[in-house]
């Protein structure tokens, strides 16, 4: 097995030409022809993460978040990205990123999320050509008053704490979402007739709402987690003898604390 082949399962479901712009999906530590023994799916690519990969014996690691996102000045074990790269480059482990690669598809983030609240009708909120695109928008089985409706996105998503801003009056019906930092997507949900929006890293004016139209932050890390055993499902379905595994401490890589 090499890097390649394990990319190739990973791109039949999320295309590396569908990222946006800014990003850096993709393959960003070494090559596509290196032999590959075990891989390993996790969350955000950590010194921990490559630590754990390599006790379980894999020489890849899949994630969602890229580890270099912006550019590089120094590498240095003082800094935690710097720490991550020199650990797998020192550990022969390959590092690829599915980001928003991931996040454009349906079957990915934001169509998880529509799924977890048993949503119906779900299509992509802002469709791009080819049918891909961000944040996902469907129904309810049966409208929800909205303390119903925040009671059910906290039990499906694990949540102690919700952040929302003020309640719409009268039933939920429709609702739009988008896995992470999705405050650019508000103006297409409500376009798109929700009366409800989930997303993450939303900002103290934004809940200023207009009547009829609320939003709900769940956070970051708990709206995308879930693209982690979809990421393995994807590479095990194309290998099913092959040895991958997710991040054994997943649960506890979330690096926001609630206290």
């Amino acid at each position: 097995m090499r890097v390649s082949d394990v990319i190739s399962a990973i791109e039949a479901f999320a295309p590396l030409s569908i990222q946006e712009s800014w990003d850096n999906s993709g393959l960003l530590i070494g090559s596509p022809s290196d032999e590959v023994r075990g891989v390993m799916v996790g969350f955000d690519c950590t010194p921990g993460l490559i630590e754990r990969a390599l006790a379980a014996g894999c020489d890849m690691v899949v994630t969602h978040h890229p580890l270099i996102f912006g550019g590089l000045k120094s590498i240095s074990p003082e800094d935690p990205v710097g720490d991550a790269v020199i650990r797998a480059v020192r550990g022969g482990v390959a590092v690829y990123a599915a980001h928003t690669t991931a996040d454009k598809v349906i079957a990915g983030v934001s169509g998880a999320m529509a799924r977890r609240l048993g949503l119906q009708d779900v299509r992509i909120l802002e469709e791009e050509p080819g049918g891909n695109g961000l944040g996902t928008v469907g129904d309810f089985p049966e409208p929800l008053e909205a303390d119903a409706a925040l009671a059910l996105v906290k039990e499906r998503f694990g949540l102690r704490i919700l952040r929302v801003s003020k309640p719409v009056a009268g039933k939920i019906s429709r609702v739009a979402m988008c896995g992470g930092s999705g405050a650019s997507l508000i103006g297409a949900a409500r376009r798109a007739g929700a009366q409800l929006y989930i997303s993450a890293d939303i900002s103290y004016h934004h809940f200023f709402t207009e009547e009829g139209f609320m939003i709900a932050d769940i956070g970051h890390f708990e709206s995308e987690v879930e693209i982690t055993g979809i990421l393995f499902s994807e590479i095990q379905k194309k290998f099913p003898n092959f040895a991958v595994c997710i991040d054994p401490d997943l649960a506890n890589s979330n690096p926001i604390n609630y206290i």
